[in-house]
């Protein structure tokens, strides 16, 4: 049973719409076991009538979002899914799950000179990156199926068009309080963000809100810390207010450690780096503070002084949020979290190589980290402290990988397998690439 509860509760801030015709929509990919874990019949999502609703295409009103959002720093007060349709919500395991569609064409939203569509590879590309956070334990979106529409669109060259459909939690976002901010809605934004995110709050406990927020999306952005993923494009409308990871467009995983390391065509001046991600979530965490400080305290005075109490206690809230990290998925002491990061800066091996032989350390065999670190300090502090052998993960999507998997939907279909079983040995997607004048791209 599909419901439009945004529509219901936040009518002002979406707009119906509906897909473009396909010229020959087939399906691509189709995560079953999701499907069933939502209550969708995979056979009928396959169906001609299942691929319309995941168009946008059926008797089913959809909907494009609107939000504003920090693009870079600088502030768009009017934006919104110029290419997306929220298809509605289902219930499961007694909580909401969106169902968005991403590629569909133009919506009131879309921007000038925009299509609306996407290229299938991005698609697929987003199905695989939230797939592999999945498997890795982080909070992300999930892609339910990815469908090619038998349309060829204009890109960096020609490209086939495709559409994903992803799952999360909402579509909330700190954008989405910006917006609302802007017209006076910004309480029933976050009265419904508790409700489907925080339930054990009070609906107007605002303050505690965003507390909560702040400790949700440092776990997430410490998760990304602690694996070597890079977002690539943390602008404030891609903050969700369910702590979930979402848009996958420019995002890659790292190999050698660097604090500087930054994929992204579209980000010249390296914002978004690995190393600068923690800090980025603290300014888009302003952001928020400065669109809730009316619902703080009646006292605009006061208000600024709690914003300003949690703002000063967020690296405290970040360090707590990655030592704890660090613990539960490498077996490092918390107190060793300094002494780690320095050892990866100063060696820069291959990070998921480092965790695997300080796994192999833990185990009794020094030979892989004593080359990747020689007389490394932290070896040793490590091992005296008597760790937990850590469960690492073998396979991550890097970067060759991803490329060579995009061009070819048998390789797709091997790889895909290969970092949603990320535990697993399998050795041909466990070695690094060259990554000289690497780069990703958005295919919007």
């Amino acid at each position: 049973m599909i419901s439009h509860e945004f529509d219901k509760r936040l009518p002002q801030l979406c707009a119906r719409a509906e897909g473009e015709a396909q010229p020959h929509p087939q399906l691509v990919q189709l995560n079953e076991e999701l499907a069933t874990e939502l209550g969708l019949d995979p056979d009928w999502l396959r169906s001609d009538d299942g691929i319309n609703f995941l168009l946008g295409r059926s008797d089913e009103p959809a909907h494009a979002l609107a939000y504003a959002g920090f693009q870079f720093g600088q502030y768009n007060p009017q934006m919104g899914d110029g290419r997306a349709l929220l298809l509605g919500e289902v219930e499961a395991n007694g909580q909401l799950w969106d169902l968005q569609s991403k590629g569909t064409g133009l919506t009131p939203y879309s921007r000038w000179g925009s299509d609306g569509r996407g290229t299938l590879r991005s698609m697929l590309r987003e199905c695989l990156f939230s797939e592999s956070l999945h498997a890795l334990g982080i909070p992300t979106t999930r892609s339910l199926a990815v469908i090619s529409t038998g349309r060829i669109i204009q890109r960096q060259y020609q490209e086939e068009a495709g559409v994903v459909v992803r799952v999360a939690a909402s579509h909330l976002r700190v954008g989405t309080l910006h917006l609302a901010a802007q017209t006076g809605d910004v309480a029933s934004v976050v009265r419904w963000a508790i409700e489907r995110h925080y339930p054990d709050l009070d609906p107007l406990d605002y303050q505690g809100f965003y507390r909560a927020l702040l400790q949700r999306q440092a776990s997430t952005v410490a998760a990304w810390q602690a694996t070597g993923f890079i977002h690539g494009v943390m602008n404030t409308d891609n903050t969700t207010l369910s702590g979930q990871t979402i848009d996958f467009g420019p995002c890659a995983f790292m190999e050698s450690y660097s604090p500087d390391t930054c994929f992204s065509s579209i980000d010249t001046h390296s914002r978004y780096r690995f190393g600068n991600q923690p800090d980025i979530l603290a300014w888009n965490l302003v952001r928020a503070a400065e669109s809730m400080l009316p619902l703080f305290d009646d006292n605009p005075n006061s208000a600024i002084e709690f914003a300003q109490d949690c703002i000063n206690d967020y690296p405290h809230t970040f360090d707590a949020a990655y030592r704890k990290m660090l613990k539960e998925r490498l077996g490092i002491d918390e107190k060793l979290a300094p002494a780690y990061r320095h050892a990866m800066e100063t060696h820069a091996p291959d990070i998921t190589h480092a965790h695997l032989a300080l796994r192999d350390a833990a185990q009794g065999d020094r030979s892989a980290i004593d080359k990747l670190m020689p007389n490394e300090p932290f070896v040793e502090q490590f091992l005296d402290s008597n760790p937990e052998v850590p469960h690492v993960p073998r396979v991550i999507p890097r970067p060759r990988n991803v490329e060579a998997a995009l061009l070819d939907l048998e390789e797709y279909e091997r790889f895909l397998h290969a970092v949603t079983h990320p535990y697993d040995a399998c050795p041909e997607y466990e070695e690094p690439g060259n990554l000289d004048d690497y780069l990703t791209y958005c295919g919007t």
